[in-house]
């Protein structure tokens, strides 16, 4: 393509699975990936992120060179060092982006620091990326936090992406929010298939019902998508439950039965009291549960 039918030039500083995804995506759309910088530029993964996007492998020192804007995609704690690095070098109007999510404009602030004639701005895809393929299947439609100059939100329409703003003094509680729904899920479907495995069930058998639990959530809520013993209030159940679960499991059990009590907005003391949790030693079975 020729820089004249280009919608812009870009650098992507960082070679990993989200980075790529989003310069992949751009270059869909029309911009021209000039630069893929690494730590080290001759590395495997630079040289090959490079040649998917049909740019040319650089240090960071020399990524933004010529063009209209920087994608940093290092990992986050790396995000602020590479961004003064690549930056120090960057043409007059340039606009530095991050894709951090528990970072906001203040990943830029060294640099802001020496560096006034830059827009700055953040785009963190609220979506998993196990791989760039899948990525760029999930990124149209799905939604992501921006923030800072006014071409961010562009950046995100041209992706087909409903984007939101997060106030910098929030990231952390953005991307907390972020990490429960994702990373905990998965945690706790692990404790899932745990058992299943453990009562010779397949895994897979459990699927649909999980499936069927986020639909509901999605189209009733939370609250009224809640099923299952203690939103019934069935004590016996629960202590049931937490009586056959092997001692390893019944911790995570509890903590989150409350959490579904609490959302069911049920005050029983005698399930209070099954959730309780148990004195250091005396997590076994209990006695007969009052009726």
């Amino acid at each position: 393509m020729d820089d004249s039918d280009a919608v812009g030039t870009l650098a992507l500083v960082g070679a990993g699975r989200a980075g790529t995804t989003i310069g992949l995506a751009l270059a869909e759309r029309g911009w021209i990936v000039r630069a893929v910088a690494g730590r080290h530029p001759g590395s495997p993964s630079v040289v090959q992120t490079a040649a998917v996007l049909d740019a040319r492998p650089t240090g960071v020192d020399e990524a933004a060179a010529g063009v209209d804007l920087v994608i940093v995609a290092t990992p986050d704690v790396a995000v602020a060092a590479a961004a003064r690095q690549v930056g120090a070098h960057a043409d007059p109007g340039t606009l530095m982006i991050h894709l951090a999510g528990a970072f906001g404009l203040d990943a830029f602030d060294p640099l802001r620091d020496e560096r006034r004639d830059l827009r700055f701005g953040a785009l963190h895809p609220l979506v998993s990326i196990p791989s760039v393929v899948t990525g760029l299947d999930r990124l149209p439609g799905a939604w992501c936090a921006v923030s800072g100059d006014p071409q961010v939100h562009e950046l995100a329409t041209q992706l087909e992406m409903h984007a939101f703003t997060v106030a910098d003094a929030d990231r952390a509680r953005y991307h907390g929010t972020a990490a429960i729904a994702a990373n905990h899920l998965v945690a706790l479907l692990a404790q899932v298939q745990r058992l299943a495995d453990d009562l010779g069930i397949p895994f897979e058998a459990f699927l649909p019902l999980v499936r069927s639990a986020v639909e509901n959530t999605a189209a009733l809520g939370p609250r009224d998508a809640l099923t299952g013993p203690v939103s019934r209030g069935d004590v016996r159940t629960v202590q049931a439950h937490l009586d056959a679960l092997p001692a390893a499991e019944r911790a995570t059990y509890r903590t989150l039965a409350r959490e579904a009590a609490r959302l069911a907005g049920r005050d029983d003391p005698a399930l209070d009291a099954v959730l309780a949790e148990p004195f250091a030693g005396l997590d076994g079975p209990t006695a007969e549960v009052p009726r």
